[in-house]
């Protein structure tokens, strides 16, 4: 399946910044920054990988003449996992600021990780962009194809490596890999976490509640602990781009559901291989599940290609009435209602005696490439 990110990279390259490339481990980072300099003819580069061990005594050594000397020569420098270096912020701080010129970008699979050693070194001096499995509007397929392969975007979801294999078995194998051995392995690293059972109980309660709201008491219950650590593992899973938290929308209208928060997985086929189920569609009763995942994952990530700052959110009151997703983009509410098949909804008489928004869009498998490319 043909899909390219280095125009993803390209935009986001400013002058006096360094580029903070976050994600997910497997989700195209390192094979998008080797595309990205292969486009930089005759520019000096360096590239390396935070787990050097000569770049990483470099950085940490703090000297600022050793590591200005290292830089000088180049154009371009390139770190991919770049938080496996603990001082890698305080080093490029005066790397940015001696050589402004200098295209800098660091990558790393963690969020929290990378951004404790760069956000107070390099406040002011760095952009962070985002990369998430492949969003359906960098596929460079037509309509047609990509609506016959939907069910698989539903099942299997949109990782890279994924969306190159053919063989369904395979894509089994990889996403159950993936779990095993990339997603969840930079998270048991974590002192605070100890206990992959648990880790995966938590996980597995979270995709069985794909558009419903969480409690984290009921979760404790489940799983059979408290609820300070079902928090703790939640908040991780989100820092390492598991899961999406999305907060209720309110204006402070007394019956509204505000406090608490429903929880998106940032790809359909981990989420199934969390619950070992990827039977087709005809065979599950979790199909309006996968759909609002899905979409709601992709209106998310073409938020972020396109560089807005659009806040997501659902809306619930306590009498019952709902909308899936709620949009807020240059202060307009867009509320979206997202169903596997054609129908009509009934329209929720406080959001529209309440809010004034555009009219309430609903999203099925018919029209759904229009609002997605």
């Amino acid at each position: 399946m043909n899909f390219t990110r280095i125009n993803t990279i390209k935009k986001n390259i400013v002058p006096k910044r360094v580029l903070v490339v976050y994600g997910p481990r497997r989700v195209g980072k390192t094979t998008s920054l080797k595309k990205y300099l292969e486009t930089q003819k005759g520019k000096e580069i360096f590239s390396s990988v935070g787990d050097d061990i000569k770049i990483r005594e470099l950085f940490n050594s703090e000297d600022k003449d050793k590591i200005l000397n290292f830089a000088k020569p180049y154009d371009v420098i390139a770190i991919d996992e770049a938080q496996n270096i603990e001082k890698i912020g305080i080093g490029v701080k005066m790397i940015i600021d001696a050589f402004p010129e200098k295209n800098i970008i660091l990558t790393g699979s963690s969020s929290f990780n990378l951004s404790q050693g760069i956000s107070e070194p390099l406040t002011g001096r760095h952009f962070v962009m985002t990369l998430f499995p492949v969003a359906q509007a960098e596929i460079k397929l037509s309509d047609f194809e990509l609506e016959n392969n939907l069910e698989d975007f539903l099942i299997f979801g949109s990782y890279p490596e994924i969306l190159t294999t053919e063989d369904k078995e395979m894509k089994k194998k990889i996403l159950n890999e993936l779990i095993s051995s990339y997603l969840f392995k930079d998270i048991l690293i974590l002192d605070k976490i100890k206990s992959t059972d648990l880790l995966l109980d938590i996980t597995r309660c979270l995709a069985f509640q794909i558009g419903g709201e969480v409690s984290y008491g009921e979760i404790a219950r489940t799983v059979k602990t408290d609820t300070k650590t079902v928090q703790r593992y939640i908040d991780v899973l989100e820092k390492m781009f598991v899961i999406k938290r999305v907060r209720g929308f309110s204006r402070n209208l007394r019956n509204e559901i505000s406090k608490k928060s429903k929880f998106y997985f940032y790809d359909n086929g981990v989420r199934n291989a969390v619950i070992s189920q990827f039977m087709d569609l005809k065979d599950r009763d979790d199909v309006g599940a996968l759909w609002e995942n899905f979409i709601f994952m992709e209106l998310y990530k073409k938020s972020s290609l396109e560089n807005k700052f659009d806040n997501f959110y659902f809306w619930r009151t306590h009498t019952g009435e709902e909308i899936d997703i709620i949009i807020e983009s240059e202060g307009k509410l867009k509320p979206i209602e997202c169903k596997w098949r054609k129908g009509t909804i009934k329209e929720p008489k406080d959001w529209l005696k309440s809010y004034q928004s555009e009219p309430i869009k609903i999203i099925n498998k018919d029209n759904y490439l229009k609002e997605l490319r």
